[in-house]
C-alpha cells in the first residue's frame, strides 16, 4: 500500500527550531489534517512531504523507500499552495496544464484532464481567461484544479479552502476527499474546523512539535 511517512524529522533556519522530532504517516485512501497556531510548522512539513524542502534531521519515505531525486521523479505530486502559485499572464486552462505538459501526456489527454478539473471547481467557463483577471477565490480553485488534473498519487493542499465562499469550500471538500477514497495520499493544512472534520484524523502542531489530542 502506498504511504508517505515522517520519521523523527526535524527542520531548522539558522538557530531557530522550525520542526523536531516529528513522527507522521498517512496511507493511500487517507485524507489527514495538519493543524496548529500560524509559525507551528505546518507548512514546513507538508513541503518536506513533497520533496521540496530536505529535513535538517530524520528522514520523508514514500512506501518504506527513502526520499531522494528518484523517487520524486517517479511519482505524481499535486500540490495546492496558499498563495495559488499561479502564472498570472497565463489563462486558468493553461495553468492546469503547465504541470502536465512536463510529463508524458498527449495534448489531446491534457486538454481533456485541464477542462474536466476546470468543471469539478465550477470554473470551466474561466478556462479562457487570464489569471490576473481572476477573483482570489477563483484563483485558488484553478490552484485545486491544477493539483487534481493529472490525478496525482499524493495531494499537498496547504490551506485550500482560505479565500473560497461557502459553497465553493463544500466543493473542494469533496474533490479532495473524492480522491482519497479512490486510493490517493491527501495531506491538508488548515485552520478551518470543516476542514479538520472532513479528514479521516489529525495531527496538531505547536511550536513545531506535535502536541497531544
Amino acid at each position: 500500500m502506498r504511504d508517505v511517512r515522517a520519521v523523527q524529522v526535524g527542520a531548522r533556519i539558522g538557530s531557530q527550531v522550525i520542526l523536531e522530532g516529528v513522527d507522521f504517516s498517512v496511507e493511500a485512501g487517507q485524507m489527514v489534517a495538519v493543524t496548529g497556531p500560524s509559525g507551528s510548522g505546518k507548512t514546513t512539513l507538508l513541503m518536506l512531504l513533497a520533496g521540496l524542502q530536505t529535513p535538517d534531521s530524520g528522514e520523508v519515505r514514500w512506501d518504506g523507500n527513502l526520499l531522494d531525486d528518484l523517487t520524486l521523479s517517479r511519482r505524481r505530486i499535486g500540490i495546492i499552495l496558499q498563495n495559488h502559485g499561479l502564472v498570472s499572464i497565463l489563462t486558468a486552462a493553461e495553468n492546469v496544464a503547465l504541470p502536465m505538459q512536463v510529463r508524458e501526456m498527449s495534448p489531446a489527454d491534457i486538454e481533456q484532464r485541464t477542462l474536466a478539473a476546470l468543471f469539478a471547481v465550477g470554473l470551466d467557463e474561466a478556462a479562457d481567461h487570464l489569471v490576473q483577471d481572476l477573483s482570489g477565490g477563483q484563483q485558488q480553485r484553478v490552484g485545486v484544479a491544477r493539483a487534481l488534473a493529472s490525478d496525482p498519487e499524493l495531494i499537498i493542499a496547504d490551506e485550500p479552502t482560505s479565500e473560497l465562499a461557502a459553497t465553493d469550500r463544500v466543493r473542494v471538500l469533496k474533490l479532495l476527499r473524492a480522491h482519497a477514497l479512490q486510493g490517493g495520499v491527501v495531506v491538508v493544512a488548515s485552520h478551518d474546523q470543516d476542514v479538520v472534520e472532513a479528514c479521516d484524523r489529525s495531527l496538531r502542531l505547536v511550536d513545531g512539535r506535535v502536541k497531544a489530542a
